[in-house]
């Protein structure tokens, strides 16, 4: 069997229900499906997914990889360890990826194949407030950085391809950073630091369908906290990073970015849960300063 030109790598943990509706999309892309492979890789998921794999198998060329638990971050360096194709397109399980999302994906590699590409990911849960402001925070900061480069630029793990080549040579993602939040960051930073081109594929399109509570939200926001804290440092051991990388105005921008991007949601509603968002971040942020440095700071576990 010869190999596939792109491998669509997939982690997961436990939540069968958003792996199936992802598979589904994966299904109906516009890409022929003997171009591509899935490789799914099992985070240390309490139930076998074979059963579920098995009912896909005459539609998608499919494998699974199976790891103990160790965060996203390590089930996507498992899934492109085993991965056969010449590049490497990641999507998270609660993600549906629009049908040309592949294609398009494809289509930038082959014309710059040592290119990080990154693409939209919109909000497929707008009536939950929660996920819409996480979601506007989101586009946000992707506005942000395509306008203005800001200081760590970064595409998210959930819509990001590569070749799988450059992919282990730079060292996959960094499975040290606490809380399973930030390795994206680290990663594009990462590969930046080797100028290294990133490029933005607008048509490459993926629907995030992210169910959050106010306290769950707060918690994913607060985790980020840490998360960014923890890159940062390793940033920093690169030589090149002040602890607060933007200017004061992006996230006082941030902030008041619902009340100048109208589309959806309500205003003032939105504006609370930023500020919440933040508060949370920070909180994280100071917990990680506080209490979860690593003994050597020059220690890269």
């Amino acid at each position: 069997m010869s190999a596939p030109k792109i491998t669509v790598v997939i982690p997961t943990h436990a939540r069968p229900a958003q792996l199936e509706a992802c598979l589904d999309g994966i299904a109906r892309l516009d890409c022929a499906p003997d171009g591509f492979e899935v490789v799914i890789a099992d985070d240390g998921g309490p139930e076998s997914l074979e059963p579920l794999i098995a009912e896909w198998r005459d539609r998608l060329a499919l494998r699974l990889t199976v790891r103990a638990r160790g965060g996203p971050a390590s089930a996507r360096n498992a899934g492109a360890e085993v991965a056969r194709g010449r590049f490497l397109a990641f999507i998270d399980d609660d993600c549906v990826p629009a049908s040309g999302w592949l294609s398009a994906m494809l289509r930038e590699l082959e014309q710059r194949p040592d290119s990080l590409l990154g693409g939209p990911t919109m909000n497929g849960l707008p009536d939950n407030p929660y996920a819409t402001a996480s979601h506007r925070i989101a586009i946000y900061v992707q506005r942000y950085y395509h306008g203005s480069g800001g200081n760590e630029r970064f595409f998210t793990g959930n819509n990001l391809a590569v070749s799988a080549e450059r992919f282990r040579d730079v060292g996959g993602f960094d499975t040290s950073i606490p809380s399973a939040t930030a390795e994206d960051k680290e990663f594009c930073d990462r590969w930046r630091s080797r100028n290294y081109e990133m490029a933005w594929v607008p048509d490459a399109e993926v629907i995030h369908a992210h169910d959050l509570t106010l306290v769950s939200f707060l918690r994913q926001h607060y985790n980020y906290g840490r998360g960014i804290f923890a890159f940062r440092l390793i940033r920093r051991r690169r030589g090149k990073s002040r602890l607060v990388p933007e200017p004061f105005s992006f996230y006082w921008n941030l902030i008041l970015f619902p009340l100048r991007d109208r589309e959806g949601g309500r205003t003032w509603r939105d504006v609370t849960l930023m500020i919440a968002a933040q508060l949370a971040t920070v909180a994280g942020a100071f917990w990680a300063a506080m209490f979860g440095r690593p003994k050597d700071p020059d220690a890269r576990p």
